[in-house]
Formats: structure tokens, sequence, C-alpha cells
């Protein structure tokens, strides 16, 4: 990992594209604004997260009803 220290509107570079600026800190908490082209996704951490685990349940949800579909369009296709 690399730790930086920067101050109000001073901004990080990550590769061509994608720009971090700190907008404010206020206590222990720090206001990043992040520049990046539409097609890269930015979410914070626990969003990430969370989609992550709802994308595998229903990844986990669908493979059952996949696979009957399946078996019943084979055995209408070997009858």
């Amino acid at each position: 990992m690399l730790i930086l220290s920067r101050k109000i509107d001073e901004k990080i570079k990550i590769g061509n594209d994608i720009t971090i600026t700190v907008i404010g800190v206020n206590g222990d908490q720090v206001k990043v604004g992040v520049e990046a082209p539409k097609n890269v996704k930015v979410f914070r951490q626990e969003v990430f997260e969370a989609i992550q685990q709802e994308n595998k349940q229903a990844a986990a949800s669908e493979r059952p009803q996949r696979m009957e579909d399946m078996l019943k369009l084979l055995s209408t296709k070997l009858k």
C-alpha cells in the first residue's frame, strides 16, 4: 500500500485518467473528490462489498432454475 500525505486542494494521480483531490478535512473525516472516466466505476468500499455479496447471492439463486430449464429443454429435444 502506498501512503501519501496531501493537503486540501492537493491531488493524487492514478494512471493518466484518474485524479483524487483532497477537498476538506474535518476531525478524523477526509472529504475527497474522484475524477475518473465514465467507464470506471467508483464506489465506497462498503458499497462495493454489498454489491459483490448481492451478485453472489443472485448467481447462487439463479443456478438451480437455469439447470432445471436446461434439463427441461434437453428432455424435450431428446424425445
